[in-house]
């Protein structure tokens, strides 16, 4: 069980954490016909922007209130209005997804009065979904502003009544946001294979992937639209994955009586074999043969890795859900997480399995890493790794530095295996190629011998 601390720095140094709105907006962003907007200056939504831009390599809808000195004092009524106006003339959206930003919050703008009188104002508006969550930036952090966004949608689309009838073959999924489009892809597959119909929210797959559309749209490429939001509630169950979800799960079994399951984690042996357990139990079916493949070649994988990541020492600075799962297999595989770093509170914190687990920043990381094998965190851990020459592979986001990053896969039985054997590989990098000369002395040493010159031999004696 792990001690969490916080950090007492009077500011951060090479921040590891992102925004509540952030993270809200990427949730917004998996909902089809969606535009995220920041209610807020421009700049809040540009630094935003730059970074999803950067780390999916996409175009990335985000728009913006424009709050000046002026109307954030007075109120941003007309801002938010003027925004709504021009995004449903230009974009055509189906949801307008709004997030608070520190500046307004701490105004203290009633956001959902303004959309209330907005609709008032406007009754064409009347089949445009509009959800406001509240996100300050000046607390939490990007997970927060994630798990906040799903639980808004669900309570805004999903009616507050228990369905006469359900259909057995749907399952939700509450995708956190540690999860890839190729994660959330890969889970697709598994649970299709049973004969289920998953409705992911967010579904990032349908937007974020990098398929190229036929035809440009200002708004979300694709996603989970909000009329599978709204049938949501006639599932017959819930599957949630990170503790990030937990509150969405748990409203909307509330509203709605769909039971739910919430896997801590995905990557891994044992919690792969839960969730293929609880599939087969829903559908009714035996395990594809093609699972009962993949697990043996994950467990192969697990033998064939573990001669390089038992005694290793890790560092990891991530979001807690995605620093759980990480740790956790780590752990698992022999290694020993030594450093782990996060951004805000969670549940899972205590369980991991290490000393002490701070909410700080990079330069909290860095500092713990003597001794260390392999630092795993986003890209801007970079410079700590080339200051410390402690290896880094990157992992969240934001990950701009390289490609592939929305195609990442970490989750289900083939992504266990692939993470082995990249960081197994990257452990076998480390070790020194053996040459005649290191070879010849490290022998001799091992033996307890010597090389001796021929000065070092003594003559031998006439007697």
């Amino acid at each position: 069980m792990a001690r969490v601390t916080v950090s007492k720095k009077s500011c951060a140094v090479n921040p590891l954490k992102m925004s509540q709105p952030i993270g809200g907006a990427l949730a917004f962003m998996g909902v089809s016909g969606c535009m995220p907007v920041l209610h807020g200056s421009q700049g809040c939504t540009s630094f935003g922007l730059v970074l999803f831009v950067r780390h999916f390599k996409e175009a990335i809808p985000l728009q913006t209130t424009a709050m000046n000195e002026v109307a954030t004092v007075l109120g941003g009524l007309e801002n938010i209005e003027q925004a709504i106006l021009n995004i449903v003339k230009r974009a055509k959206p189906q949801v307008i997804g709004i997030c608070s930003t520190g500046v307004t919050e701490t105004k203290g703008d009633d956001v959902d009065g303004y959309l209330q009188l907005v609709r008032k104002r406007h009754p064409e508006l009347d089949d445009i979904g509009m959800v406001y969550v509240s996100t300050p930036d000046f607390k939490d952090a990007f997970q927060d502003g994630f798990g906040k966004t799903v639980t808004k949608l669900i309570e805004t689309f999903v009616p507050d009544e228990i369905p006469s009838r359900r259909a057995p073959q749907r399952v939700n999924v509450l995708a956190g946001c540690h999860l890839t489009p190729g994660d959330i892809d890969e889970l697709r597959d598994i649970i299709e294979a049973f004969g289920l119909e998953p409705t992911f929210l967010p579904d990032l797959s349908g937007s974020l992937d990098g398929h190229i559309p036929d035809d440009f749209t200002p708004t979300t490429l694709g996603g989970v639209t909000k009329e599978d939001i709204a049938a949501m509630g006639s599932a017959a169950w819930t599957i949630a994955v990170g503790e990030q979800m937990r509150a969405a799960a748990e409203l909307l079994q509330k509203r709605a009586g769909v039971r739910y399951e919430l896997f801590d984690r995905l990557t891994g042996l044992a919690p792969n074999d839960e969730l293929i357990g609880l599939l087969s139990r829903i559908s009714g079916r035996p395990v594809p043969i093609k699972f009962r493949r993949q697990r043996g070649q994950l467990v192969d994988a697990m033998l064939d890795g573990h001669f390089h990541f038992g005694g290793k020492r890790i560092a990891i600075g991530a979001e807690p859900d995605l620093l759980f799962a990480i740790s956790q297999w780590l752990t698992e595989m022999g290694a020993e997480v030594t450093a782990a770093v996060t951004t805000t509170h969670s549940p899972v914190l205590e369980k991991i399995m290490t000393e002490e687990v701070l909410i700080g920043d990079l330069e909290d990381l860095e500092n713990r890493l003597a001794g260390c094998d392999l630092m795993i965190t986003h890209s801007h851990g970079r410079q700590a790794s080339e200051r410390s020459g402690v290896p880094l592979y990157r992992m969240g986001l934001p990950m701009f530095d390289r490609i592939g990053a929305a195609h990442e896969l970490s989750v289900g039985y083939r992504g266990t295996r692939d993470l082995i054997f990249k960081l197994g590989n990257l452990f076998i990098d480390q070790v020194p190629e053996p040459t005649t000369e290191t070879w010849r002395g490290e022998s001799a040493e091992h033996d307890g011998t010597a090389l001796a010159s021929e000065n070092d031999i003594a003559p031998i004696s006439a007697h």
